[in-house]
């Protein structure tokens, strides 16, 4: 369907084509960007809590910003902070899905490990927490101990396989009840984690987070994050192996043609706006199920719980062969988005003083690509 309607915005093939013909298309994959994939526990990587770090940084996050950070100047032993330049002002304006990353962060971190025979023992906000904004405090403070009898997480053995499926789904296979109860028996840490595959409740909830989406398409903060950070093609993607990646060889041709680019994608006059709207709703109308986190307040700590729930199930569903995608839309915390915001709360039945955290729409569709990541050593500090 992404190939139909991007031919219609091209209004012909010829361009694809030609790139094909010279064989430039096969030659398109940002290799650098992905190879973190391919290094993850790699022996060069001779301590093992850079090992372990280099399964972490693998972690699903926002607009895929890498926010993390870790200090090693202490043998042993790690502190996580964060980057204040990868943050999300416009849709993530206090912080709390930044840190939810963070969790994800520290969950496979902790995996990764237990599998080098290390026992991590985590220290939440060591110096005490800013729960309006992040500062400069650190995010935790690890400390590795030898255990040679740590208990492996069997989880871990889909790290490496484990995506945000934003594919569209197919429609006429269904989610199991029994595939939604065991992604919220796996989300743990004490968290109310709901699910769905009723089909009217489904269909209502594909109508809501469609419509938040084009708020947020619509709102010029936020769309404007989003095209700030966006990378087209294999040179950019490589270079900043961060943000919102749009490559492959269709993509960077219409890129390099001047019809998908920064300009027209921020434009809600342009053919090419129009279409990302089209296949947004595309998306977002292929959900067969939806899966949720709520907590019971919105402390730091209860982000972070939010986000190891949130990367547990999404690797139990990856064990399992369902896609898993994050729709953070409806739950995002700025005046625009206000009504959807509380009609996401009554949809998935959150009370008063309970937080909707986290929020992903299921189904069956294409194997999703790897997501382009900086290299683990372009996190560290004190280290040589």
């Amino acid at each position: 369907m992404q190939r139909r309607k991007f031919m219609k915005i091209a209004g012909s093939s010829a361009i694809i084509l030609a790139a094909g013909a010279t064989g430039w298309g096969l030659t398109r994959t940002p290799t650098d960007a992905l190879a973190p994939w391919e290094m993850a526990g790699a022996a060069d990587y001779r301590d093992p809590r850079v090992r372990a770090l280099s399964y972490a940084i693998l972690a699903p996050n926002p607009h895929n910003m890498q926010p993390w950070v870790v200090d090693l100047a202490t043998p042993g032993e790690a502190t996580l902070i964060h980057d204040p330049e990868r943050l999300l002002p416009a849709t993530d304006p206090f912080d709390r899905q930044i840190v939810i990353g963070l969790g994800c962060f520290l969950e496979l971190l902790r995996m990764a490990a237990a599998e080098e025979g290390l026992r991590a023992d985590i220290t939440r906000f060591p110096e005490g927490v800013d729960e309006a904004h992040l500062d400069g405090r650190p995010i935790a403070h690890i400390v590795f101990q030898a255990n040679a009898g740590a208990v492996r997480d069997p989880l871990f053995a889909q790290v490496l396989a484990r995506r945000s499926n934003k594919e569209v789904y197919d429609t006429s296979r269904g989610v199991s009840s029994d595939i939604l109860a065991n992604l919220q028996g796996t989300a743990g840490m004490d968290l109310a984690a709901g699910a769905t595959n009723e089909s009217e409740r489904v269909a209502a909830l594909r109508d809501l987070t469609r419509r938040a989406m084009h708020v947020e398409m619509r709102t010029p903060a936020t769309l404007q994050e989003s095209i700030d950070v966006m990378r087209f093609g294999k040179a950019e993607i490589n270079a900043n192996p961060d943000g919102l990646s749009f490559g492959g060889p269709m993509m960077e041709a219409l890129n390099l043609a001047g019809i998908m680019t920064r300009d027209a994608l921020g434009d809600p006059n342009s053919t090419a706006f129009q279409q990302g709207l089209d296949i947004w709703d595309g998306i977002m109308g292929s959900a067969m199920a939806y899966f949720w986190i709520v907590t019971p307040g919105n402390t730091r700590e209860d982000q972070l719980n939010a986000g190891r729930g949130w990367v547990r199930a999404n690797l139990k569903a990856t064990e399992l062969g369902v896609g898993l995608h994050p729709l953070s839309q409806a739950l995002q915390e700025y005046p625009e988005m206000t009504d959807l915001f509380a009609e996401m709360r009554d949809a998935v039945g959150a009370r008063d003083g309970e937080t909707l955290q986290m929020f992903g729409r299921m189904g069956y569709g294409p194997a999703a690509p790897r997501t382009p990541r900086w290299p683990v050593e372009t996190r560290l500090q004190g280290i040589l």
